[in-house]
């Protein structure tokens, strides 16, 4: 995490207290601050401007974000952008707010897309290169895998099938066959781009976009490719391995740089993002990177102490139980847990014993009992306060 970070309600000029109305205020303040048409002498410093704002804005208008920053600061909510850290493309949800922002500030053409595309180089689906022809970036893929805890605690490489659309080998993702006739665009001129002028309370506003007819190429194709139909990528079914690291956990996600959909016309490929989820056990719990497991004990067991077996999540290990044990105590195998995934070591693994009393007895089991009952009855003492558990 950088030193230089900024705290979040600084960036947005918002209290620790401010409500959600009052952030999107000063986000919807700040990012027209920030629009590029404001900002054409240094629209590199603009950039990284709104991108910090973005950044605040996200976290602090989710509930579960802002109450992880609230309590830990930047280290609560740095791991949920994943590696390089905040990535407006991948991390921003509220694409909604900036339509609702810039489409009534300035006139409708300043929407979420063209956001996208004047600040992160495309990431709502291509972006414009001004004075270049467009880079069509194909789409995100999203897929959700299973995994089951024995799985999660060594780590495990899965292969996945996944439809796709990739480069067209007829015409190389161009999607023009060759000899094909090309011709400036009539709209924009061969430019790839067109103006539109606005009005508004602030001013006249000049907005850039691509053009419709052309899609920002600058050219017109009279002879597309046949095989794509000239979008220069066809549908086809893709095998992907995926490496998981032990000790994932549900709700992390792996990115896969260029594995996504192939872009349109030579654009570049998309990512794939795998979503992990964690099956149930049927034995197990897991409780961040320690797992926890119930052991029922005989009451010879409890009062004699035993050696007893305990299921680890791959294979079984033996655990001595004293003399006197209560039922409810828990004790710690160290290292027994899952791996951490960010450094080394491994979690515990807890087992939680308790005393079982059978629901049956045969006529001699019963006798025996009723004397032992007898015989120990002047040894129970009275009630008692409860104190925490102590952990071994």
């Amino acid at each position: 995490m950088p030193a230089t970070k900024r705290d979040y309600y600084e960036v947005l000029g918002v209290p620790k207290t401010a409500a959600p109305d009052q952030v999107k205020a000063a986000y919807r303040a700040l990012a027209k601050k920030f629009h590029p048409d404001m900002n054409r002498d240094d629209p590199k410093a603009a950039e990284e401007k709104f991108k910090e704002i973005s950044e605040a804005y996200e976290v602090l208008m989710d509930k579960d974000k802002r109450a992880k920053y609230d309590q830990f600061g930047h280290a609560g909510v740095d791991p949920s952008f994943g590696a390089g850290g905040f990535d407006f493309r991948r991390d921003f949800h509220h694409a909604d707010d900036l339509q609702d922002i810039f489409g009534s500030l300035f006139g409708g053409g300043g929407g979420a897309e063209s956001i996208f595309d004047l600040f992160m180089g495309g990431g709502a689906g291509g972006g414009r290169r001004r004075g270049g022809a467009r880079d069509r970036r194909g789409g995100d893929l999203q897929i959700r895998l299973p995994l089951t805890l024995e799985e999660i605690a060594t780590g495990v490489e899965k292969t996945i099938q996944l439809k796709r659309q990739e480069s067209c080998k007829e015409c190389h993702g161009s999607g023009v066959l060759s000899g094909a006739d090309v011709k400036d665009c009539p709209t924009c001129k061969g430019a790839g781009e067109v103006r539109q002028v606005s009005r508004s309370m602030f001013g006249q506003f000049i907005n850039v976009q691509a053009c419709p007819q052309c899609g920002g190429e600058g050219k017109i194709v009279t002879n597309p490719c046949k095989a794509c139909g000239g979008d220069g990528r066809v549908k086809k079914d893709a095998t992907i391995q995926v490496k998981v690291p032990g000790g994932a956990a549900h709700g992390n996600y792996i990115p896969m740089r260029g594995q996504g959909h192939a872009g349109a016309k030579g654009g570049s490929s998309g990512d794939l993002i795998v979503h992990i989820e964690e099956r149930e056990h049927p034995l197990f719990s897991r409780h961040g990177d320690d797992v926890v497991v119930g052991v029922y004990l005989s009451y010879a067991q409890a009062a004699l102490g035993a050696k007893v077996k305990v299921p680890m999540l791959h294979g079984s290990a033996e655990l001595s139980v004293p003399a006197g044990t209560p039922s409810g105590k828990i004790f710690r195998m160290r290292g027994k847990g899952l791996p951490h995934v960010n450094s080394s070591g491994s979690g515990d693994q807890l087992v939680r014993v308790e005393v079982f009393v059978p629901g049956r007895l045969t006529a001699e089991e019963k006798k025996l009992l009723k004397a032992l009952g007898e015989s120990g009855d002047a040894k129970v003492p009275g009630p008692h306060k409860i104190e925490a558990e102590r952990e071994e």
